[in-house]
């Protein structure tokens, strides 16, 4: 088999049309190369070089051998080049989910800044609930998602905090209380609440059932939505009301009034959840990129929220 520096010397050779010049050129003595060019010929079967008394030129299947030697330097100097950038995780792909309300807070700036640090890294985007991201992470279908812990069973998983959010009501413009600045979770004891399912956002459902309750009362769910995005339609509909992420009051809120819900019970936290040990550079440099001053966890089974 011919190998790179076969091609590199029958280069030097087919470029000097001289075998002195060309052993100048690779720092080499004439006589090996002479011998290295006959035994490349040899091993292929064809004669690459037509020798003269004082000048050498090049077969026909010299000349094609030439370009196409150059050709395979090449693209075995960019294999090396490519393998260098994926290790150093300066190219590749990270696939990340997010939750809609993410969109809201740092998250398009986490993205834009490891864009512009990295544009040789692919990102693919996809918007799933906690629960579809853990599953797909788990089965292979996706880096990363930015979730809201905690999460069930999470022992496989690693979280890095990300952000903080907090709740808020939503209710239509024609409500009632829509007028009133301070509302307090008690005075929606009667009201009709559009959630989305428990089983898409544990966490968060659990932690506006519970604010609910120790406000005095059990929520009455009158529709479910898929998304967060679906639930403010429906509110903007007139359908009820509901309790969700303050950073989303910029949604429809020309027909949804938002007031804030006192108290430290009403935060959450959003976390990027993967699987260590993390074997894709590309993730690597982006959990670099994106962190904050805390440490990775193991678990986040102390943590409330979700979608």
């Amino acid at each position: 088999m011919v190998d790179l520096r076969q091609l590199r010397q029958f280069i030097a050779v087919a470029e000097e049309l001289h075998f002195h010049r060309a052993a100048a050129r690779l720092n080499m003595s004439q006589p090996p190369l002479t011998m290295a060019i006959r035994k490349l010929e040899e091993e292929i079967g064809i004669e690459l070089i037509e020798r003269g008394n004082r000048t050498l030129g090049l077969t026909a299947a010299g000349c094609v051998f030439l370009e196409e030697a150059r050709q395979t330097l090449l693209q075995a100097e960019r294999s090396v080049s490519a393998a260098r950038e994926t290790a150093a995780g300066r190219t590749g792909l990270v696939r990340l989910g997010y939750i809609g309300s993410s969109l809201y807070g740092r998250l398009p700036d986490a993205i834009r800044t490891f864009r512009e640090t990295h544009p040789e890294v692919r990102l693919e985007l996809l918007e799933a609930t906690t629960a579809q991201q853990v599953e797909r992470i788990r089965e292979g279908g996706m880096d990363i998602g930015l979730v809201i812990p905690s999460v069930p069973d999470a022992g496989d998983l690693s979280f890095q905090p990300f952000d903080t959010d907090r709740l808020c009501i939503a209710l239509p413009h024609s409500h009632p209380l829509a007028g009133i600045k301070k509302i307090s979770l008690s005075d929606l004891a009667n009201e009709n609440f559009v959630l989305w399912p428990a089983v898409e956002g544990r966490s968060f459902h659990v932690q506006v059932i519970r604010l609910c309750a120790d406000a005095g009362f059990v929520p009455m769910v009158v529709q479910e939505a898929h998304g967060m995005h679906a639930v403010l339609s429906l509110v903007a509909v007139e359908v009820g009301i509901s309790i969700v992420p303050e950073s989303m009051t910029g949604f429809r809120n020309d027909r949804i009034v938002y007031r804030s819900i006192a108290g430290d019970d009403a935060s959450f936290d959003l976390s990027f959840c993967f699987r260590e040990p993390v074997s894709n550079p590309a993730l690597a440099q982006f959990l670099k990129t994106t962190a904050r001053p805390q440490h990775r966890s193991r678990s986040a089974a102390g943590r409330t929220g979700g979608n």
